[in-house]
């Protein structure tokens, strides 16, 4: 399995940003751009995504290819959603590399198996979606989501998400939360320092976020009012600046 593309921006200590589901390592830019004034940022396209997209792994694949990236360590991690999911995988995955995690609407996964299964389901529906009708018009589905309604309509944001159509159905299939086992119970052994932001219009990720603050060793849960799901897309520096003052 080949490395992941990465883009690097700013100097200093080394912060990992692992962007969500259609995105890639150029989307959020300013969010990622407030950061690197501080750290160097690495932004890795993920598998199915970007410059990555002809690479197929599961999650925890995921997780290894971005421990290569990561490096040595000890280093900062941060995600947003599915990126968040990996992120998380990463830090159980291999102790000792994640210094502290920094994720924006992040989920310890879903409990229960059955529900599990209908994710799993649903996401492979989604899949045949985009390979049926491909990028630029799943794009329009999927943003018109309610999920983010409160998400403004950026062309320059919306140029840097990924092309691929089967890397993102494969992305689905191989990544997607249906896949993910249920980590609260491991994550509650895992002691490294964890700010979680939830946007307040995001009810779903915000009891997502409460569930995984109070079960993890060292964790804290910071909830943005007025925002939705893409948090840091939709008001960058309010995100950034909770994130910096964390990472300090």
């Amino acid at each position: 399995m080949g490395l992941l593309g990465v883009a690097r921006e700013g100097s200093g200590p080394t912060l990992v940003w692992l962007h969500g589901f259609t995105q890639t390592r150029d989307s959020a830019r300013h969010y990622r751009s407030i950061l690197a004034t501080d750290y160097e940022v690495l932004s890795p396209d993920l598998p199915g995504h970007g410059s990555s997209a002809a690479l197929s792994a599961s999650l925890e694949e995921t997780a290894d290819l971005v421990a290569a990236v990561a490096g040595p360590g000890p280093v900062a991690l941060g995600g947003y959603s599915m990126g968040a999911r990996v992120a998380l995988h990463v830090a159980q995955r291999h102790p000792g590399l994640v210094s502290r995690l920094a994720l924006v609407s992040a989920t310890a996964g879903i409990e229960d198996e059955s529900e599990r299964a209908a994710r799993r389901a649903r996401d492979e529906t989604l899949a045949r979606r985009i390979e049926h009708l491909g990028v630029a018009a799943f794009l329009e589905e999927w943003l018109a989501q309610p999920l983010f309604a409160t998400l403004p309509r950026d062309a320059a944001e919306r140029a840097t998400r990924s092309t691929d159509a089967a890397g993102l159905a494969d992305s689905l299939r191989r990544a997607g939360t249906g896949t993910q086992a249920w980590l609260l119970d491991d994550l509650a052994r895992l002691d490294v320092p964890t700010l979680l932001v939830a946007g307040g219009r995001d009810a779903k990720f915000v009891a997502a976020g409460t569930r995984l603050a109070t079960a993890m060793a060292d964790a804290r849960l910071v909830v943005l009012d007025g925002l939705g799901h893409a948090a840091h897309l939709e008001d960058p520096a309010a995100v950034a600046s909770v994130v910096r003052d964390f990472l300090a």
